[in-house]
């Protein structure tokens, strides 16, 4: 019985010996320290253009176009954006293929940081569609992909290079 009072006795002493800090006078002066984590942009990078490369009337024509990239450094707690696309009709002098001819495929997403994201295959339009989705995300993160564009040519199409713009926008 007496080992175990000078054991309790020797930890009570330690405590204090080891912990002299911990009590702060009334008058002791403090500091109050603060800082500022800032906020950056969502953005978008897409490429300047892209050739999906040649086919005969009647054929399907398809490639990746290259990588997209949303990068969100908002740094904010609960963060969630949209990418959309919408394509203008092909053109070849005074011939057309209309946007609807052709689909967007995001295929498969890279993420960077904590993001949850869903892609949505589309007919294309010259009416933005939504293509992929970011949810759940917290502090900045970064999402890329390759997405595939497919023309279907149709049977009655005239030989040339047919030229469409493929607009893409995050929000």
């Amino acid at each position: 019985m007496r080992t175990r009072s000078l054991s309790v006795a020797a930890a009570a002493a330690a405590l204090v010996l080891v912990q002299p800090s911990l009590v702060i006078a009334a008058d002791d002066p403090s500091t109050t320290v603060t800082f500022t984590v800032t906020s950056g942009a969502l953005t978008l990078s897409v490429p300047a253009s892209a050739n999906l490369g040649s086919g005969a009337p009647g054929t399907q024509i398809s490639a990746p176009i290259g990588p997209v990239t949303v990068t969100d450094n908002r740094a904010l707690a609960s963060a969630s954006w949209t990418v959309t696309a919408a394509e203008t009709d092909f053109l070849n002098g005074a011939s057309t293929i209309p946007a609807t001819d052709a689909t967007y495929s995001a295929g498969v997403v890279t993420t960077t940081g904590t993001i949850t994201v869903t892609t949505t295959d589309v007919t294309l339009s010259n009416t933005a569609q939504t293509v992929v989705t970011g949810s759940a995300g917290v502090g900045d993160n970064t999402a890329s992909w390759d997405p595939t564009v497919s023309v279907g040519v149709p049977a009655g199409a005239v030989a040339g290079t047919y030229t469409g713009t493929l607009t893409q926008s995050v929000a």
